[in-house]
């Protein structure tokens, strides 16, 4: 038995970065590591918002983060106690996330558009202390208990205000607690679908983050740093809006310019207007620069766009073509990761500094540091190159586990420390890597996860439902769209809309069915999975 679990491990196949292994400081904050040198940069413009231009410079940030860490220790925040952030994007946010993680709290970032039973759902199962917000947002937090923090111009009785409580901060004795925030502690615990359907926390330590921008920025040089302006739409609740644009802007002191929400001519004025070089977007916004004819009312010759970053959901080969077509001079790159991990590939290195572009439609290469392999879904083994496997990483970077919910984290973390994405890719000769499919059946709508699972528990909640199986069908503009097939019992009088208009009721707008259909039976196997593939293939066929 001993021999054949060696030959086993023998057998095992790693793929690693072609690149040298980078250095992860040891004992830093996620605060420290993006704010080393600010004083060198106390003027320069850290955040603008891209419509009312005002922002807040690097010394503004880096007193800030310390004010506002400093408020929270008056408040009674402890050491590992969540706050919830429910806010647009604005310049302040990355500023209010640090602050949270300098006092040793945990930063979970909420989408203020989601329904109010959705952020209750989410500031339980983190069991969150504190709430920031703003006034058009109050609502949906004023009845959770819990004490709240308002940004912005807008007084509500009962709650704190942020400037008078950064005013009260610079008057508060210094902080004299010893406990210390160690690089091991949970910073961030984002709320994620993962490879299962219903939303966890995700436990990120300061190591995590830190570790994951040590690779991903493993090609940016020194002659970049200060040098790079940063689109700011995808949302800051998102660890990748979070750590992507806004962390790994601040590390490199570039400047974020702020969008709180998308829409075409803005979103071509913002990139025009303040320069923009580097705009991470989601696919659906390209397919918009492509085909909608708005595109033709600006002059284009005015941007400084260098390039483009899509993640979130693979780009349309044919999209691509016609988007380097129209926009000749901004080069399309692609990331792959997930919460669970952060950035896994990127398609593009520096060629000065020997790092290579990956092919055409691949999600890039593999970062410094990680190890990727391809395994089979059926028997677990590792396949060689060009063979589609489940994508599994291991590294310094992989989340600590999913916040009270150790089922659901032994399912996607192994005993050997890999992290199954449930996403099936293969890795070719020149180790250039490509997506070809989830096993996990989340919607990716507009680059949002949307997950089956709650909405067919919302449709069976519904006392005229039966059965409910929800799939996402493909769609040009969102990429995919959320679809129900409906059994409804014999005494059912509601129509198909109504049921739509049901969910409707009780999830954001995102998550809305956009297609249903009522039919007899729900098809599933013999052990009871609902057969999504089969539900697809008929319902695209009917459409």
């Amino acid at each position: 038995m001993g021999t054949d679990a060696q030959n086993l491990k023998q057998e095992e196949i790693i793929f690693r970065s072609k690149y040298p292994p980078v250095q992860v400081p040891d004992d830093v904050t996620l605060p420290e590591f993006v704010l080393s040198n600010v004083e060198l940069y106390q003027d320069k413009v850290a955040f603008v918002d891209s419509v009312t231009g005002k922002g807040c410079t690097y010394g503004e940030v880096s007193r800030d983060v310390k004010r506002f860490s400093r408020a929270l220790r008056s408040l009674g925040l402890r050491k590992g106690r969540v706050v919830v952030v429910l806010l647009p994007n604005v310049p302040v946010y990355a500023t209010i996330a640090l602050g949270i993680m300098a006092a040793g709290g945990i930063f979970s970032g909420a989408n203020p558009s989601a329904h109010a039973s959705e952020i209750k759902k989410q500031a339980e199962a983190a069991d969150a202390k504190l709430v920031v917000t703003d006034g058009s947002t109050y609502h949906k937090v004023k009845d959770l208990g819990l004490p709240v923090i308002i940004h912005g111009e807008d007084r509500v009785e009962g709650t704190i205000y942020w400037d008078e409580l950064l005013e009260a901060a610079d008057k508060a004795s210094a902080d004299t607690t010893d406990d210390k925030v160690q690089q091991t502690d949970i910073c961030a615990l984002p709320f994620s679908s993962g490879t299962t359907g219903l939303s966890k926390g995700v436990m990120l330590t300061h190591r995590n983050l830190v570790a994951n921008l040590c690779s991903s920025l493993f090609s940016v040089g020194p002659e970049l740093v200060g040098q790079i302006t940063i689109l700011g739409l995808i949302p800051f609740f998102h660890i990748y809006g979070l750590t992507g644009i806004c962390c790994a802007t601040i590390r490199n002191k570039g400047k974020v310019v702020v969008m709180r929400r998308y829409e075409l001519r803005a979103f071509l004025k913002a990139l025009i207007t303040h320069q923009v070089t580097f705009a991470p977007i989601v696919p659906p916004i390209v397919l918009g620069l492509v085909k909608n004819p708005i595109v033709d009312e600006f002059d284009l010759s005015k941007l400084r766009l260098r390039s483009i970053m899509t993640a979130a959901a693979p780009l349309a080969p044919e999209i691509l073509n016609e988007f380097e077509k129209k926009f000749p001079g901004v080069e399309v790159q692609e990331a792959y990761g997930m919460t669970e991990h952060s950035c896994i590939t990127l398609t593009h290195g520096d060629p000065n500094k020997g790092h290579g572009i990956a092919k055409k439609n691949s999600v890039g290469f593999i970062l410094p540091n990680l190890e990727v392999k391809f395994v089979d879904p059926e028997s677990g083994k590792s396949l060689p190159k060009n063979t589609p496997g489940e994508i599994c990483v291991r590294s310094q970077c992989v989340m600590k586990g999913y916040y009270k919910n150790e089922h659901e984290t032994t399912l996607t973390i192994d005993k050997d420390g890999w992290l199954h994405t449930g996403d099936i890719g293969y890795i070719d000769d020149d180790e250039d890597v490509f997506i070809v499919d989830r096993i996990k059946e989340l919607i990716k709508y507009k680059g949002f996860q949307v997950a089956p699972a709650e909405l067919e528990a919302i449709l069976l909640s519904h006392p005229s439902v039966e059965d409910a199986a929800v799939v996402g069908i493909p769609d040009d503009e969102a990429g995919e769209i959320p679809a129900a097939c409906v059994v409804m019992n014999n005494k059912a009088k509601e129509s198909e809309e109504d049921m739509m208009g049901y969910v409707s009721s009780n999830v954001a707008s995102y998550k809305r069915v956009r297609v249903l259909q009522f039919v007899d039976a729900i098809p599933k196997s013999p052990s009871g999975k609902i057969m999504r593939r089969l539900i697809k293939e008929n319902m695209v066929k009917t459409l």
